[in-house]
């Protein structure tokens, strides 16, 4: 597998000696590709710093791995590691801007590290700041800007460089909606156009559309965005419950002094922001976009691993008694919109009778429909199709592969290994609709059911 510009392996991290030492990550394994936006979230005191500052070479790497654009940070030489730092650029919390340097000096400072000639220094920090939106405030010093202002100027100062990662802790805390918005569209466009790779710790939800992946960090331990979630469900679940049994809560709070119940305020309050928080973040477009996004890379790889030509994922839309096709390669990659009555050809009888159909000969089968070969001029030879379920083995989806790419019909272990795929494709897809209908609200009438799902009386 090609190296990726940031690998970590069961890293684990410590402060302090002897009884006061106190581990702060266990065990964190990850890996980010170039041009890649991953978001970091979690509670204060989780480790999300110290993981940063590890993976920008500013921290000792005590024990596991960091391999950071090739280079192994454990056990690194102050050469390797000074290397390495000059190929990222950092934002932190703190701006740390030199107060007797203007806004443009702060900038120039950060390429007079990397051997930039005088002219194409100005150049540069000129148009960074621009970017960044300070073309007026160019020649002002620290002491003259605002806190949002100062921030800028680190961001600007921290992408001059072009670096090949960014590390950014906190990036828009101190911006408005629309000035935050522009900084991370900045490196979203470093991410695309230059391959930069960005890892970002953020509690802004405001951004969050610009990752391509989210993860969680708590108590030192990493795990996936979903995780968070049901983390704080169960808490928030746990808490009042635990509430709930000492009587009546009613009863209970008004007999309560008031250092007692305004520590009790206080902790529910938090526990209700963390539960707010990661619910806003799981709700929110950006992660339906990324379950959208991973369905039809699922899919397509799929397709890939099985040496089909062409890959197609069918919707069942029991109120229009229909398929329709959610991901359908056409020439080029060019996606098709085929819609099929349940019960009409290949695809549509695997949906209505939930088996597997493997077709070596797709003109030679009476199911098949050759409605869309002749639209497009495509040559269907070999069809395999299998139905997807839900929960409640109810069909809500078929997956279908067209064309082996050697020439041969698709085989019985192709059968099972595209079922054993499609089941996972399949709790995936059910994962999107309810998201996407939970986030807009789950309305009445027709469209509102999930795929498969049978009408209500």
């Amino acid at each position: 597998m090609e190296s990726a510009p940031i690998e970590i392996g069961e890293v684990s991290h410590y402060f302090g000696e002897g009884t006061l030492k106190k581990q702060i990550l266990f065990d964190v394994s990850t890996r980010i590709d170039a041009g890649e936006i991953v978001i970091v979230t979690g509670p204060s005191g989780s480790g999300k710093t110290t993981l940063l500052t590890l993976i920008g070479a500013l921290r000792t790497v005590q024990k596991g791995s960091v391999r950071i654009l090739g280079s192994e940070l454990n056990g690194a030489g102050a050469r390797a590691v000074a290397a390495v730092r000059k190929r990222i650029g950092y934002i932190f919390q703190a701006h740390n801007l030199l107060t007797s340097l203007s806004a443009l000096q702060n900038v120039q400072m950060a390429l007079q590290l990397h051997g930039t000639g005088r002219r194409e220094m100005r150049q540069r920090s000129h148009a960074m700041l621009e970017a960044v939106g300070l073309a007026e405030r160019v020649h002002h010093f620290p002491g003259q800007l605002s806190g949002g202002q100062k921030q800028r100027v680190a961001i600007a100062r921290a992408l001059a460089s072009r670096p090949r990662i960014i590390l950014a802790d906190e990036p828009t805390a101190s911006l408005d909606k629309q000035s935050g918005r522009d900084v991370v569209n900045l490196m979203q466009a470093l991410a695309k156009q230059e391959g930069v790779t960005v890892l970002l710790v953020t509690h802004d939800n405001r951004i969050l559309d610009v990752a391509d992946r989210i993860i969680h960090l708590e108590d030192g331990r990493l795990s996936s965005f979903t995780s968070a979630v049901t983390s704080s469900t169960q808490h928030m679940m746990e808490l009042l419950t635990q509430q709930n049994r000492k009587g009546d809560l009613s009863r209970h709070v008004s007999g309560l002094p008031v250092e007692s119940f305004a520590e009790m305020l206080r902790s529910t309050t938090a526990e209700c922001q963390d539960f707010l928080r990661v619910v806003t973040l799981s709700q929110s477009e950006a992660f339906e976009s990324m379950l959208e996004q991973t369905l039809e890379a699922f899919t397509i790889k799929i397709g890939e691993i099985l040496a089909a030509d062409r890959v197609s994922l069918f919707l069942v839309d029991p109120v229009r008694n229909e398929l329709y096709s959610k991901i359908a390669q056409g020439d080029a990659d060019r996606p098709l919109d085929i819609r099929l009555p349940l019960g009409s050809g290949i695809a549509g009888n695997v949906a209505q009778t939930g088996a597997t159909l493997n077709i070596p000969d797709a003109y030679a089968e009476p199911l098949f429909n050759r409605s869309v070969d002749e639209n497009t001029g495509y040559r269907t030879k070999s069809i395999l199709c299998v139905p997807i379920f839900d929960e409640r083995d109810t069909v809500i989806a078929v997956a279908q592969l067209l064309n082996r790419k050697d020439g041969q019909p698709f085989d019985a272990a192709d059968e099972a290994r595209l079922a054993e795929f499609s089941a996972s494709l399949g709790v995936v897809l059910q994962s999107w609709w309810r998201m996407s209908q939970s986030r807009r609200g789950t309305p009445s009438g027709q469209g509102a059911r999930a795929p498969g799902e049978a009408p209500r009386p």
